[in-house]
């Protein structure tokens, strides 16, 4: 008995086996390309494609791969080798397991320059500010910190040079005309808001403190024609010829009257 149990293991364990190198014959891509259904009830197919986790790959010895990720949980790049086109579009979604399925969780969009160091960057949700989750988008260098010196400028408007608007990471410069459809206000800066040395460690670590070292660096610095309110003394200021001066303002005209 036990050897025909055996024996019926065995032919069962044969077919079995054969079964499944005939369907690896048939699909040789396996569980790198597959077929699924739109639902529960429906023939009709979607395709899904699928890289493994392999962390002796020999990109994830290169920042621009690794960084951000755990090479022991994300699968492998997944490469397409020529032009990708869609007339719908790309998108990318948030899920369970974000960290190891977006760069940090947050990264949504990469696209490297020629030196495959430097990068446009958009990610979503890293900061809260304001009371509301902050979209993000910039162009950072090969400096490797969150030092003013390792973001480039971002141009908006065009590819034109001396055109446009340039932004960096604590600086905007408009070459073109700037039209307001509603208030401008002037930043508001007092005793508080500046800081005359930089704190030590990363800028990220220090956002507050280091932002208020940029002020006073920005205001140290300052061209002529750069304006602020000084909120302690209640005076606009700016600077005319290399020195700070006070804007004369006045009361509103009799009849003149706002009802905000």
């Amino acid at each position: 008995m036990k050897k025909i149990i055996i024996v019926l293991s065995l032919v069962l364990g044969f077919h079995q086996l054969s079964a499944q190198n005939e369907q690896e014959r048939n699909h040789p891509f396996g569980q790198y390309f597959n077929l699924l259904n739109g639902s529960n009830k429906s023939s009709l197919k979607r395709i899904e494609l699928s890289s493994e986790i392999d962390s002796t790959w020999e990109k994830w010895k290169e920042r621009g791969y690794s960084f951000g990720f755990d090479p022991r949980k994300t699968p492998m790049y997944t490469s397409v080798n020529g032009i990708l086109s869609t007339p719908y579009m790309i998108q990318v979604r948030g899920n369970a397991d974000e960290r190891n399925k977006k760069r940090w969780g947050f990264h949504v969009f990469e696209g490297y320059a020629k030196d495959d160091k430097s990068r446009i960057t958009m990610l979503v949700n890293k900061h809260i500010e304001e009371e509301k989750p902050v979209a993000e988008l910039y162009y950072y260098g090969t400096v490797y910190n969150h030092s003013a010196n390792a973001y480039n400028w971002f141009r908006i408007g065009s590819d034109v040079k001396n055109h446009s608007f340039l932004f960096s990471r604590d600086k905007a410069l408009f070459y073109g005309s700037l039209t307001m459809s509603n208030a401008f206000t002037l930043g508001n800066i007092g005793k508080d808001d500046i800081l005359t040395t930089k704190p030590e460690g990363d800028d990220e670590n220090n956002a507050e403190k280091d932002a208020k070292y940029v002020n006073y660096k920005e205001l140290k610095n300052a061209k002529d024609g750069t304006m602020f309110y000084d909120k302690e003394n209640h005076i606009v200021v700016i600077k005319v010829n290399g020195v700070w001066m006070q804007m004369l303002v006045q009361a509103l005209p009799n009849g003149v009257k706002y009802d905000f």
